[in-house]
């Protein structure tokens, strides 16, 4: 018998004893009832959404009883969205998974890591390394994708894997790497605060990142708030201007209103001269985008077009661009998001407070996975492809040369496909749901059914996508592990471990030291011993980089200082104090990532998304976030009774007055949805909140996405669910 690592599952999350389980009973959001004033307090950084708000963690006995929001951490200044409130509710939930599961029955650690070596050995022996694959998350610190990476293609010999960040945010990575020379996010959240013009592109951030928005709500310049949506939604309403676009015109809106810059006198010369290239190419295209021809096509009249080029015209020099989903999950996503830079970019609306083009993430940690997943980029934003920098990797790793793939993953749909076609027979899912969360649904799980091994190793055991698996793996949750998140202003801040995981539940570093003994490679991760170690290869990683962090001196160094934002060199981290690094925006010097330190501007023309309406499926549906008590799948939010209270109780469809009537359907009627994939039970809900031909149904519900058209941008390959043909019923 191979004998495990000398330190023991009990020494890592022994079970709880009875006087430290946390009382069933809830209190309500925010309340640290008498009987419960905590020994001490802890800091930490919240596990939802990219946000990445502080959080005060209130101890007893050295576990963590309730928290309440860090008023001196500088993301969210006191304040918490409901998801923060109850983050530490969801993890006493009775489906947590506790022991490993094969094939339906508990088993022991040892039964199950030898399973999975050994039918993940006898894959790759007889397929190739291209037979399996790991699809891995945005919700885990980036110490643990990191190993994950580093483990399944330097250790196991694996070429492919891609996380679930390839649905929300591959499309900010291609286009800033296309425009800036590097995944270069250039905002701080003060900039919220310091704007006089704040145009929101298929974001609604009052919903989706509620402390954004008051951050927002903090801004003393009497903003003008321009928001792009087809809905009306929340932010729409708190807007002094709304744009309801026909849906996936946004391109052409964009190009139409740097047209009317340049036709108004709107350009910044010299920043164009001195700091761009491929402006006159990109002034060419958008000559043809007259108002006449933007108003066909997107649904706004050519005066209020010229309306919102003016506001941004005077606006100048503080205008910011904001962008999160709507953009990114689109069929010509990619060429939508560089639009939103090129508006920045000829305004020169960049590297000042208040402006920037600025994409919102996703995830708490999207922005970790961007740069340090080992995915379709080499640890720390380095390419597979470049001998130099697989040398550098290797020698910051300790990882022999020859180990490292000389090739990047396939992206998520295409290991699908790979999947749907044989190539790839076995998949390692770590901390995501995608039977739920991936578009197409059904032909998802058509795909999985199919795999010779199908792996999930997460911290429920009751996701649509777990109990497809032939093996899961119980892995403790934010709270019961430590390690790092880096949030959508590349704020990297410390989450500390406050409480023990249930029954033998593991935290993800050390399920992927356990592999490593049990595959016989462990010797290759001698350095990953702890998550601060591994954070310190990740720094050697990272060095020259644009996203360097040597100047970090530790996990305590972020404990202290409220989080850093990167860069940080050596150089910078000597001279680090608090006051003067709290919050930094990137190229103040108009110098960018590319061999020539110019911004490019990158465009091609608008092209027709892939399923349009008809007479039999004469609506368009939009999917997007329900409400700020709900986060993705549920696979967390569901849990807690208190949020639970904030969510509709069914499934809501809204639709235009003029389509319910139209169809002879009021307000509460049952009704399905369908597309030409599926169809679903909803109840109607008749709201001038989206415009007649269109329909909007929220994304947590696990049936939506059985709906959604797969149609992927050729640039990001990301999925666009925001544009679907379907019906009405009764």
């Amino acid at each position: 018998m191979i004998t495990p690592p000398a330190m023991t599952f009990r020494e890592w999350n022994g079970p709880l004893t009875a006087d430290l389980v946390r009382e069933p009973a809830k209190f309500g959001l925010g309340q640290v009832p008498s009987r419960l004033v905590p020994d001490a307090t802890t800091k930490a950084i919240c596990g939802f959404c990219s946000t990445g708000c502080g959080l005060k963690i209130h101890l007893k006995d050295g576990e963590a009883i309730n928290l309440t929001p860090d008023p001196d951490y500088p993301v969210n200044i006191g304040t918490a969205c409901p998801k923060g409130w109850e983050a530490l509710s969801v993890l006493d939930a009775p489906d947590r998974a506790k022991m490993p599961v094969l094939h339906g029955k508990e088993v022991d650690w040892d039964t199950a890591l030898r399973y999975f070596c050994d039918t993940m050995r006898g894959i790759l022996d007889k397929h190739g390394p291209e037979a399996a694959a790991f699809l891995s998350t945005g919700q885990i610190v980036f110490e643990e994708m990191a190993f994950l990476g580093a483990l399944a293609k330097f250790g196991m010999g694996m070429i492919h894997g891609d996380g679930n960040t390839r649905q929300c945010m591959a499309t900010a990575v291609t286009a800033y790497k296309e425009s800036f020379g590097f995944d270069a996010p250039p905002f701080t959240y003060g900039d919220f605060e310091e704007s006089d013009v704040l145009v929101f592109i298929g974001a609604n951030p009052c919903i989706a990142h509620p402390i954004m928005w008051q951050r927002v709500l903090r801004n003393q310049r009497n903003p003008e708030i321009i928001v792009v949506d087809p809905r009306f939604t929340e932010t729409a309403m708190a807007a002094t201007q709304h744009y309801a676009i026909k849906p996936k015109s946004d391109l052409t809106l964009l190009y139409g209103i740097a047209h009317l810059i340049i036709r108004d006198g709107g350009l910044d010369s010299a920043f164009i001269a001195d700091h761009t290239r491929r402006f006159d190419e990109f002034a060419v295209l958008v000559a043809d985008f007259t108002p006449e021809r933007v108003s066909a096509e997107t649904g706004i009249s050519a005066e209020r077009l010229v309306h919102f080029a003016k506001t941004i015209i005077e606006g100048t020099p503080r205008v910011s661009f904001w962008w999160t989903m709507g953009v990114n999950q689109s069929h010509q996503a990619t060429r939508t998001a560089q639009a939103i830079i090129n508006l920045a970019l000829m305004t020169g609306n960049i590297g000042k407070p208040g402006t920037g083009a600025n994409s919102i993430t996703g995830q708490c940690n999207a922005m970790g996975s961007r740069l340090f997943s080992n995915t379709t980029n080499l640890l720390g934003g380095h390419d597979f492809r470049n001998p130099a920098h697989r040398e550098k990797v290797a020698a910051a790793t300790g990882i022999p040369v020859e180990r490292i793939p000389d090739r990047p993953s396939l992206a998520y749909d295409q290991i699908i496909k790979a999947a749907d076609e044989g190539t790839v027979k076995a998949i390692w899912f770590v901390a995501t749901n995608p039977s739920h969360s991936w578009i197409d649904q059904n032909k998802m799980n058509r795909v999985l059914d199919k795999l010779e091994f199908l792996v999930v190793q997460d911290m429920y055991c009751t996701t649509e996508t777990a109990k497809r698996a032939h093996l899961v793996l119980p892995a403790a949750g934010w709270g019961e592990k430590e390690g790092c998140f880096i949030n959508s202003e590349r704020r990297i801040g410390y989450s500390p471990k406050v409480r023990r995981a249930p029954g033998q539940a593991l935290a993800d570093f050390h399920i992927f030291r356990l592999i490593a003994h049990y595959w016989g490679c462990e010797d290759l991760f001698r350095g990953w011993q702890t998550p601060e170690s591994a954070f310190r290869i990740l720094q050697r990683c990272s060095e020259n980089q644009p996203c360097d962090i040597t100047g970090i001196e530790g996990h305590e160094m972020l404990r202290k200082s409220g989080g850093v934002q990167w860069p940080l060199s050596r150089e910078q981290g000597s001279k680090f104090e608090v006051s003067s690094f709290k919050e930094r925006r990137l190229f103040e010097d108009g110098q960018f990532y590319t061999p020539d330190k110019r911004a490019q501007f990158v465009f091609d023309p608008p092209e027709a998304a892939p399923e349009q309406r008809s007479e039999e499926y004469p609506l368009i549906l939009m999917t997007g976030r329900g409400t700020s008590a709900q986060w993705h799948t549920e696979t967390r939010t569901g849990k807690s009774a208190v949020l639970a209270k904030m969510m509709p109780e069914e499934l809501m469809v809204d639709v235009n007055p003029v389509d319910a009537e139209r169809l002879g359907l009021c307000d509460g009627a049952s009704v399905r949805v369908v597309s030409k994939r599926a169809e679903l039970s909803a109840k109607l809900r008749v709201t001038t909140c989206v415009n007649p031909g269109e329909v909007f149904l929220p994304m947590h519900d696990n049936r939506v996405n059985q709906l959604t058209h797969a149609s992927f941008d050729p640039h990001s390959r990301q999925p666009s669910y925001k544009h679907s043909a379907v019906r009405i019923e009764a």
